[in-house]
């Protein structure tokens, strides 16, 4: 079983790259030239650090850290080392999973006019404006995935921000948030703590509800979160990429100081010196899913 171990906390590294992999697949017509992509499952972060040029104690902190990691054997708790504070605020660590709408088997019909989602039964009592859904289960692919509420009409309506197909009455559909394969994580906080999720804004997803558990996944805002009403205070906010996995009410999601799991990119470590006998280490590091 993989082992957590802790990296050093000095000195900064004084350069990194941090990405995002997606696996898209994509075809093309020779005769057309018409395009079709695909996205598959695999999506994670992935950087490339590079340390100042440090002296004998200080190194030797480092091959400590990299000869316990076993090359992609172990684990470590990683962020992009140039956004390791958020621009938003709050008056606590962490944020915590609040499923307000959940539903397993509705009938649902969709509206290309006015983009409203009609449920049969009464499934959007306790929805609020700025909420993310994540609908599965309709015939028409635009229908389904992660939509934004922009207003509730009914405990039986919503209008979203996405462009719909006209669909009625599609049975053993799906409503539900904060779900494996959405791009919106709808939270409240652990007391009446108001604050703001900013447009780049990083959160570490945990693995329980618990403060102290491992980080799973680390997504970003990509929209400044919407506070709906509520106590204690609710967020909605946008993100990617999609959540690998589902939070149930209660799950704890990071916001100060959020993390990643990581791995090393390969099973070779290595460094260098020079004739000062400073040395010099760099390594490559990806997401664990």
């Amino acid at each position: 079983m993989a082992r957590i171990i802790d990296m050093p906390s000095t000195p900064n590294f004084v350069s990194s790259e941090f990405s995002l992999y997606r696996a898209i697949g994509q075809t093309a017509s020779p005769f057309t030239g018409k395009q079709k992509t695909q996205e598959f499952d695999a999506v994670f972060w992935q950087a490339q650090v590079t340390l100042p040029p440090l002296n004998r104690t200080q190194a030797v902190e480092w091959q400590s850290f990299l000869m316990q990691l076993k090359g992609t054997t172990n684990h470590f708790k990683f962020a992009d080392p140039d956004a390791l504070t958020n621009t938003g605020s709050f008056g606590t660590t962490h944020l915590i999973a609040e499923n307000r709408v959940s539903n397993t088997n509705v009938v649902l019909s969709a509206n290309n006019s006015n983009s409203s989602i009609s449920a049969g039964t009464a499934i959007f009592a306790n929805a609020k404006i700025g909420d993310f859904i994540h609908v599965t289960g309709m015939t028409n692919d635009a229908n389904n995935g992660t939509h934004k509420i922009t207003a509730v009409n009914t405990t039986q309506v919503v209008f979203v921000d996405s462009v719909l197909t006209d669909e009625s009455s599609t049975g053993s559909c799906k409503v539900q948030m904060n779900v494996k394969g959405a791009t919106g994580l709808n939270l409240k906080t652990t007391g009446s703590n108001s604050g703001s999720i900013k447009k780049g804004d990083y959160l570490g997803v945990l693995g329980a509800a618990s403060a102290s558990a491992n980080p799973v996944q680390l997504v970003m805002a990509v929209e400044d979160a919407t506070e709906t009403s509520g106590s204690p205070n609710q967020f909605a906010v946008r993100t990617e990429p999609k959540l690998r996995s589902t939070l149930a009410t209660g799950h704890f999601v990071r916001f100060d100081a959020p993390k990643g799991l990581f791995r090393l990119l390969d099973n070779t470590v290595d460094w260098n010196a020079d004739h000062r006998s400073l040395y010099g280490i760099s390594f490559g590091c990806i997401e664990v899913v």
